[in-house]
């Protein structure tokens, strides 16, 4: 998915972030430390990527990692701020108001 605009919304942040999964089944050394972390077998995948909340952990991966964040937004074509934006509105990513 290359962002065509500016303005994300859930829809396409969870579409961002299933860009995120088929980017890293292109590296094996990638996918396999996400599956590790997650605990998610290959296996899993299909399933739980209709969930809301695995698809902001998978951002979560790649946001950890600063030159993993900009090799898939080259790779992508997405902005590189689009994951950290994309992020926010997946389940967990909101950012608290302290004012």
């Amino acid at each position: 998915m290359v962002e065509r605009e500016n303005i994300l919304t859930p829809d396409t942040a969870q579409g961002l972030a299933i860009d995120v999964l088929g980017w890293l089944a292109t590296d094996d050394e990638k996918l396999g430390a996400f599956l590790a972390l997650s605990g998610a077998s290959a296996g899993d995948l299909r399933e739980r990527m209709r969930e809301p909340e695995f698809l902001g952990f998978l951002v979560d991966f790649l946001m950890q990692d600063e030159a993993t964040l900009i090799a898939f937004c080259d790779a992508t074509g997405h902005a590189y701020d689009a994951p950290q934006r994309a992020r926010q509105l997946l389940p967990g990513g909101d950012v608290p108001d302290w004012t």
